[in-house]
Order: structure tokens, then C-alpha cells, then sequence
């Protein structure tokens, strides 16, 4: 048995030294400077989630991912939770198929229902059934 170490964010709103927030799109570009950082420290994962809120920065984990995949050589890359239950599984697997070939196959999917709510309305769904979305979901996957 071996021990593995992984980060895992959501990519966080963050400020500066000064308290002054930074934007998304920095968070993002320090979410991607911390995997190659961890990558060259020997760290085993990295993960990333996903949420649809003012205060992260990452709407897109598999987009951040594949930024990462290209500056790093070994570490696993993977979805803190990918969001299945407003999202279609086949765009899924294809974007994350691409994470996968940009890593040479470091690619990892961790899917869930999620825990709040905020893209169902977002995305044009009700927010009451998505119990029964990702149960379809888990259907579509094993076709």
C-alpha cells in the first residue's frame, strides 16, 4: 500500500498582499503556476471543482486542466466534482478525453450531483429535480 498526496481547490476568489481582490482571470493563471509548482514538488494530484458563483474564479475545471495538463509532466489532474447533473455526460467525457490526451492520460473524472445549487437556473434547469437528472445522467453513461 502506498500513500498518495493530492490539492484540491475550487479556485477561490482571492486578494492580493494589500487585501485588494484580484480577478478571475489571475486566480486562474495562480491556480495554473500552483499545479506546476506542485507537479515539480512530486504532489500526486491536483483537482479542481466547479461551481457557478461570484466568489470562484473556475466555471470550467476541464478548461483550467488543460492549461495545466501542457506545463506538467506527471501529476494526476482531475475534477473536484464535475457538476453531472447540469451538464450532458457525452460533452463531458469528450472534454475531459481531451484533458486526458493533452496529459498523456493523467486525466481524472470525479462526478457528482453537487452540492449547491446555483447552476440549475443558470443553465435552464429546475432545481428540484436534479436528483432525477443525474440518476439519467448515470443511465445515458452506462449505454
Amino acid at each position: 500500500m502506498s500513500i498518495t498526496f493530492g490539492l484540491d481547490t475550487f479556485g477561490d476568489m482571492q486578494s492580493d498582499d494589500q487585501g485588494n481582490p484580484i480577478t478571475a482571470a489571475q486566480t486562474i493563471r495562480n491556480l495554473v503556476e500552483q499545479a506546476v509548482f506542485a507537479d515539480k514538488l512530486g504532489i500526486n494530484h491536483f483537482n479542481i471543482g466547479e461551481h457557478h458563483r461570484d466568489d470562484f474564479a473556475v466555471s470550467a475545471p476541464d478548461s483550467v486542466l488543460a492549461g495545466i495538463a501542457t506545463r506538467t509532466k506527471q501529476i494526476t489532474l482531475g475534477s473536484g466534482v464535475t457538476v453531472l447533473s447540469s451538464d450532458d455526460p457525452v460533452r463531458v467525457f469528450q472534454r475531459f478525453s481531451t484533458v486526458d490526451a493533452l496529459s498523456n492520460g493523467r486525466a481524472e473524472i470525479t462526478a457528482g450531483r453537487g452540492s449547491f445549487i446555483e447552476s440549475f437556473p443558470l443553465f435552464g434547469y429546475d432545481k428540484n429535480t436534479r436528483k432525477n437528472k443525474l440518476n439519467n445522467t448515470h443511465r445515458t453513461r452506462h449505454k
